[in-house]
């Protein structure tokens, strides 16, 4: 017979992900916003039970990342972009390609105008992305996803990772400096990388 009390003991990491996607389902169904939450799978799984931000920050920034997405979908110059949102310690940053200098600025206009933004991080481009580009980007970011969690040093830290035309964009927190700079090497000796932007906080231990 189980010992529920040993089941706990062993289950932390799994509550810790259950909780958060619990109240970030909430969240998206209060928001009316159900795409919010795509394609994330093992990863993202795995980014929740790994990440340093307490539980409650981590609501905090699920609740301004959908908030802002509500919005840019919302607003009739940006709705119609695929503009990808992440949320860090109050820290949002933007990623993707539009049609025009005037949709980046509304976009940051937009995210800026949300309560609990910090600062936002633009990494809007005005470009054009092919079916190939696409498929490319993704395997880009599947590699680079894979070898975090192979890799000693990073696994333990949340970082995501997105790629717009070869441009990969690492953003999340660690501990030290010499992690920041292990997750950026991994990403440059990606085949495919043509640049990496640094969007990783250090953790600022009390």
């Amino acid at each position: 017979m189980i010992q529920f009390s040993s089941f706990i003991g062993k289950s932390k990491g799994f509550f810790k992900i259950f909780k958060v996607i619990s109240l970030t389902l909430v969240l998206i169904n209060l928001s009316g916003c159900g795409w919010v939450l795509v394609g994330g799978g093992a990863y993202e799984g795995y980014k929740v039970a790994t990440d340093p931000r307490s539980v409650g920050t981590q609501v905090d920034d699920a609740i301004i990342t959908t908030k802002v997405k509500t919005k840019l979908i919302e607003d009739p110059i940006t709705k119609a972009r695929k503009i990808d949102v992440d949320t860090v310690n109050g820290v949002v940053t933007l990623n993707g390609l539009v049609d025009s200098e005037e949709e980046i600025q509304r976009a940051v206009a937009i995210a800026q105008s949300v309560p609990g933004v910090k600062r936002v991080v633009n990494n809007l481009r005005v470009g054009k992305r092919g079916i190939k580009s696409y498929l490319s980007d993704k395997e880009i970011t599947a590699k680079i996803k894979a070898k975090f969690i192979a890799d000693p040093e990073i696994k333990a830290f949340s970082i995501d990772v997105d790629t717009v035309n070869g441009v990969v964009t690492l953003t999340g927190i660690v501990d030290r400096e010499e992690q920041k700079r292990r997750a950026v090497e991994i990403a440059k000796g990606v085949e495919g990388v043509r640049e990496v932007i640094v969007n990783i906080q250090v953790k600022r231990n009390k």
